[in-house]
């Protein structure tokens, strides 16, 4: 999940991005542990449409980002109904939509290159050990970039398919796809390449 950064001047757009993301992890290992029952749950849900609050970001924008995730949750739950308890279920499910839900925030308040460079500088340490954190971080805005690119590869291309009139097909999306996915990542390589970032 990579929401769309929402400018703003609240608190927690204020907070460094290095604290945000601290907290978040802090955050989503804490419900994992203790948020055992549906009342922990609501209370953690909470917690967070508060924060969304505070952060003045509309709940059309807090809802669309946990859109995309509501049916792998449904499967989750749906299994869990079968293997454990109805109020484990709902646990589970919860804990992983509050957890989707405390990342967009982080994200749609806080720039990406903010991100990067707070990751950047955490890994600092480890270049001791031979790690990069600058080409590290640049791998990571590559994929960052890369993700939006390949959803808008899909929507055009399954447009064109539309516009054709060609029954569905998964070859007829996933083939053009692949296809034009592998000319950009070429693309891509050429313009590092020519920017002096070698293999």
């Amino acid at each position: 999940m990579i929401g769309l950064y929402c400018p703003g001047d609240s608190l927690v757009h204020r907070l460094p991005a290095g604290l945000k993301l601290l907290l978040l992890v802090i955050a989503i290992v804490a419900m994992t542990i203790f948020a055992r029952t549906p009342l922990a749950v609501a209370v953690a849900a909470v917690t967070v449409a508060l924060l969304f609050a505070v952060a003045r970001i509309s709940w059309r924008v807090a809802v669309a980002q946990i859109r995309p995730v509501l049916w792998m949750t449904v499967i989750i739950g749906v299994f869990q109904l079968f293997t454990t308890t109805p109020a484990r279920a709902i646990a589970v499910c919860g804990v992983l939509l509050v957890s989707v839900a405390l990342a967009a925030l982080v994200t749609v308040t806080t720039r990406v290159t903010a991100m990067l460079d707070a990751l950047t500088r955490a890994l600092a340490p480890l270049r001791r050990l031979g790690v990069d954190p600058e080409r590290v971080g640049l791998l990571l805005a590559l994929a960052i970039r890369c993700v939006p690119l390949l959803a808008s590869i899909v929507h055009d291309v399954a447009e064109a398919r539309r516009a054709r009139g060609v029954s569905w097909s998964a070859t007829a999306l996933v083939t053009p796809v692949v296809v034009r996915a592998l000319r950009t990542a070429d693309a891509m390589g050429d313009a590092l390449a020519a920017r002096g970032v070698d293999d």
